[in-house]
């Protein structure tokens, strides 16, 4: 059913870069029947826009986000989950002490065997996509298990919750898979993927939401003769592909025992006609130079899964080296590797782990630095140059540049360090740019969701932080650099927009002389409700998004669409 034209305001925040954040602070996002972005401007400018689309502002739906003077909530692109196994939902936090290749057999094929039972597969798969989409992941390339009828369960579940996804049965046919996971033959495994692409057709001809997606599992799981089968299929449908590589060493070492006469990990795919720039390969973390050079000329993509590779022992990835290299990265949850369907957390150890890296590299000057610092800035400033492209083709776009804040290096540091310890971490705005647009890159969706631009759809999450109340003015600790106290989601006293208190009025006078009874009352009436981000009124738009990161959860997520779509919501 066709949308009404909606105006959504507020204020804006994306990564239109990967060194760079952009806020739009009382801005408008104008979105048509279609769900796509035909107008981003400042409020003042909105009945122009809307007149010029040839709308009527009493026939547009008016949604607000915030940006009432609080600071405290915000709209960001939807978060894209590039590697994330529906099937083993059940199991996440579930994996001891165990490494790959034990954490397999001992964890996850017992479970994906299970789901043949459709009873059982409905119930994990729609509480795997609901709870997804409550931490904001509009996107999520989906394995689900050799099963054709779940894994075509797994794609209607989806398009009927409206999350824009990415669906592959497994693929596995090689005696290291147990007998009750594996495809009888490689004819037999081709003919069910086939299956479960026409479903797909068939339920969503143009693939606006569902996209089929080939899916060996990975190579030591796959028999040469399944893995040229599947290669013939990806050139003959044009259809992406996702797998791993180079995860574990023991697993590198197995690859090369199997497939002798290759001489890498990822010559094996690129043998197989498998390397493609529609592939996504998750981990990469072991990758040697040649590798890496194969990966960048094939234009295949790289899903950092950094939750799974502490949780499974797996290693550290490098993912500094590989931005340097050209290769597009996105992020993956890798359920149930990893223990948290949140791509906000995949980001969040994106950062931790990038530091991990660092503590590990030698401190001393970085002698590619010129090299590296200025194949960034090329590629940023492509990146602008299609931005700018995007932006034009729309009428008013020059307002929308006019008024942007590009906060391209909140912190007080150079944004390339002359060190090769410094440059191996990842900033905020990194992490956040490969939670979404770099994401969308690895998926080939970059012209269409990550980012708010004219011409994109509105895959968008609404981002609400709590606000801690001032000193009355009264009070001897008024003087603290704690700003005033300013209402949050709500322009009136008592309840806010989402249930969270508003101290006002006498108990707000009674602050500064029973600290201790005030918190204590806030607590036993639902403090916390908002998660765990605190702000204190003095943060930057840098500092307020650093806290979400580093400090937020799906309760700061209260919103979320997908095509103009509202999907979820948090009451």
């Amino acid at each position: 059913m066709p949308l009404s034209p909606t105006i959504y305001t507020g204020t804006f925040i994306h990564t239109p870069t990967l060194s760079s954040l952009q806020v739009l602070e009382n801005h408008a996002a104008g979105v048509d029947e279609e769900g796509v972005i035909r107008f981003i401007c400042e409020l003042e400018g909105v009945t122009e826009k809307v007149e010029g689309l040839g709308w009527r502002m009493e026939h547009c739906r008016v949604v607000q986000g915030g940006g009432d003077g609080n600071g405290g909530s915000w709209w960001f692109p939807g978060f894209v989950d590039t590697h994330i196994h529906a099937s083993q939902y059940p199991n996440a936090g579930i994996f001891g002490k165990t490494t790959l290749l034990d954490w397999l057999h001992t964890y996850t094929f017992p479970l994906e065997s299970s789901l043949s039972s459709l009873p059982l597969a409905r119930r994990v798969y729609s509480r795997c996509v609901s709870r997804t989409l409550s931490h904001g992941t509009t996107t999520a390339s989906y394995f689900a298990t050799l099963h054709v009828e779940s894994t075509n369960l797994l794609a209607s579940i989806c398009l009927q919750k409206g999350q824009r996804a990415f669906i592959g049965r497994v693929c596995m046919d090689s005696d290291l898979s147990p007998e009750y996971v594996r495809d009888e033959s490689p004819e037999q495994a081709i003919a069910n993927t086939e299956a479960t692409i026409t479903h797909i057709n068939t339920i969503d001809p143009q693939h606006c939401l569902i996209t089929p997606i080939l899916t060996p599992r990975f190579a030591p799981s796959c028999t040469s003769p399944l893995l040229h089968h599947l290669g013939h299929l990806a050139s003959s449908t044009n259809l992406p592909i996702q797998t791993h590589i180079s995860e574990n060493p023991s697993e590198i070492s197995l690859v090369r025992s199997l497939f002798p006469t290759h001489n890498s990990y990822a010559h094996v795919y690129d043998a197989h006609s498998l390397l493609t720039p529609r592939t996504i390969l998750a981990h990469a973390i072991h990758l040697s130079p040649s590798e890496r050079a194969l990966i960048k000329q094939r234009q295949s993509s790289v899903s950092h899964c950094p939750v799974s590779n502490t949780s499974l022992s797996s290693g550290l990835c490098p993912v500094r080296e590989l931005l340097d290299q050209g290769i597009r990265v996105g992020l993956g949850t890798d359920v149930s590797g990893g223990y948290s369907p949140s791509i906000l957390t995949a980001a969040r150890e994106a950062g931790m782990v990038s530091r991990t890296v660092a503590a590990l590299t030698p401190d001393h000057e970085n002698q590619n630095h010129s090299h590296n610092h200025n194949h960034n800035h090329n590629q940023n400033q492509n990146q602008n140059q299609n931005q700018n492209q995007n932006q034009n083709q729309s009428q008013g776009s020059q307002s929308a540049q006019r008024n942007e804040k590009v906060d391209s290096n909140p912190s007080p540091s150079p944004r390339y360090s002359t060190t090769l310890k410094d440059r191996a971490k990842l900033s905020v705005e990194e992490c956040l740019y490969l939670a979404t647009r770099g994401g969308a890159a690895c998926l080939n969706l970059e012209k269409s969701i990550g980012a708010f631009e004219v011409g994109m759809e509105w895959d968008a999450q609404l981002i609400q932080l709590s606000t801690i109340p001032a000193l009355p003015s009264s009070s001897p600790a008024s003087s603290s650099p704690v700003a005033p106290r300013e209402n949050h989601g709500s322009s009136s006293g008592g309840e806010g927009a989402d249930g969270g208190r508003n101290v006002e009025g006498e108990e707000e006078e009674g602050m500064g002389e029973n600290e201790d009874e005030i918190v204590e009352m806030e607590m036993e009436r639902g403090m916390g409700d908002e998660g765990l981000v605190e702000l204190w009124g003095k943060e930057t738009w840098s500092e307020k998004v650093a806290k979400w990161l580093f400090c937020g959860d799906d309760r700061n997520t209260r919103r979320v669409y997908v095509r103009g779509r509202l999907v979820f919501e948090r009451r």
